[in-house]
């Protein structure tokens, strides 16, 4: 800290800002988290010198002997964390994962099936502004109006019309748990491959309480924060290693390549070129965070958080998407409270409360405005909050939402959030 306050005042001042916004807020995002002062460290370590295109023991540069070991590190931890065969932590965000993946199973043109983006799913998976949407033809699969989960009668029924090469379950504002098992009878019904997004439940996944995608997917992406509490980036995976189903015989070898090694040309030199190793460092400090018997009890009060949060939700008569969670998301629509996800959003932050306007199935306003929040529960839970404030955040964001052109109650409710942060401080250390 001293050496960047002495040597770029204004970025020092810009950043214990933000250190004090993280501070003073209710991070209720779904996607974010708060990650540890290991993880810090790392992530702002010495590693970030490094130029290493290529992989462990096939690089093109030399003095890689360390980053090596820091790459080793974090894939074996990945792969027992996960219990994967394979694991490729070069990626730098999920969306460079989603990319890499599909280019590995499917050519341009080819169909690919993913959940709507206003039904929950993401960008990466056919979004029209989105490489994805761009350059395969997408057909999207629906969650049902009633219940707000996935149809899997409808889904079976597209897939046999469409005929997709690739079928991609999971998503970023779906709350319940991904059906792998069932995704992987439609897929084997039509002959397609199976890619699996767990980039908001992966620690869920890692920690077995959300089901594991590894027995049923071809392919599985995530991310390395969100509920993994890891540096943002993402992460390739697959449960076995097998030949791959083209029979692409490398053109040296003249032998059939496996998959691992098709995926692995696909992220370098396919779509990114050199490695970021201080991340990489990071994701594999993480990983040993997430391997120890504390992270399970952890990653458990993150579901128990999220689920009575959302009981007193229900309570206070919110409709929530598919009647409540089964993770870490709640997706709440606001139509029948007549506010818009935007205003719910401004009004919400005023009162130092975080969370994201969100499309919500079958929604009638643009995605710039929306009919919903999504809120999530891994930030508030690294504070070490429990269920008792989730009742009291409930009735703060009930407050707002019932009043949002209150200036003095939202004072009011920011003052609350002020106190309820203090008891549960965030890195006190950094603001000393």
């Amino acid at each position: 800290m001293s050496y960047l306050k002495d040597a770029d005042p204004e970025l020092f001042d810009i950043l214990y800002r933000e250190i004090d916004r993280e501070s003073s807020t209710l991070e209720l995002i779904a996607s974010e988290n708060f990650v540890s002062y290991p993880v810090l460290e790392m992530a702002g370590g010495v590693m970030t010198n490094k130029y290493a295109e290529g992989y462990p023991g096939r690089r093109y540069y030399g003095g890689c002997e360390h980053v090596d070991e820091a790459e080793d590190l974090a894939r074996d931890r990945a792969k027992k964390l996960f219990n994967a065969d394979y694991a490729n932590v070069q990626p730098h965000s999920g969306s460079q994962a989603n990319m890499a993946a599909l280019f590995t199973f499917v050519k341009p043109g080819d169909t690919i099936m993913g959940l709507d983006l206003a039904h929950g799913g993401h960008l990466t998976h056919g979004s029209p502004v989105n490489f994805s949407g761009k350059l395969f033809n997408i057909v999207s699969y629906k969650v049902d109006r009633e219940s707000g989960r996935v149809n899997f009668n409808d889904v079976l029924a597209l897939a046999k019309a469409h005929k997709p090469k690739l079928i991609i379950c999971g998503g970023s504002a779906y709350p319940r748990f991904i059906e792998f098992e069932e995704f992987k009878n439609v897929a084997d019904e039509v002959g397609a491959f199976l890619m699996a997004d767990i980039a908001h439940p992966a620690g869920l996944v890692a920690t077995g309480l959300h089901p594991s995608p590894m027995p049923y997917c071809d392919v599985v992406t995530t991310t390395t924060h969100k509920t993994l509490r890891g540096p943002r980036g993402g992460m390739i995976l697959m449960g076995q290693d097998n030949q791959n189903p083209f029979g692409i015989i490398a053109p040296k070898s003249g032998r059939v390549k496996n998959m691992s090694e098709l995926i692995d040309s696909m992220v370098m030199p396919g779509i990114q070129g050199g490695p970021l190793m201080h991340i990489i460092a990071a994701k594999a400090v993480a990983f040993g965070e997430a391997l120890k018997p504390e992270f399970k009890k952890y990653s458990k009060q993150i579901v128990l958080n999220a689920k009575r949060l959302s009981d007193e939700l229900l309570k206070k008569d919110y409709t929530l998407v598919s009647g409540g969670t089964d993770t870490h998301v709640i997706l709440i629509d606001l139509t029948h409270k007549g506010i818009t996800g935007k205003a719910a959003e401004k009004a919400l932050e005023n009162a130092g409360i975080t969370v994201n306007k969100n499309m919500i199935p079958f929604d009638e306003r643009s995605p710039f405005v929306t009919s919903g929040i999504r809120i999530g529960t891994p930030a508030i839970t690294t504070r070490g909050m429990k269920e008792d404030e989730m009742i009291l955040i409930c009735n703060m964001i009930d407050q707002i939402i019932k009043n949002i052109d209150n200036d003095n109650l939202i004072n009011s409710v920011m003052n609350s959030v002020k106190e309820l942060c203090e008891a549960f401080p965030l890195y006190s250390d950094l603001r000393n």
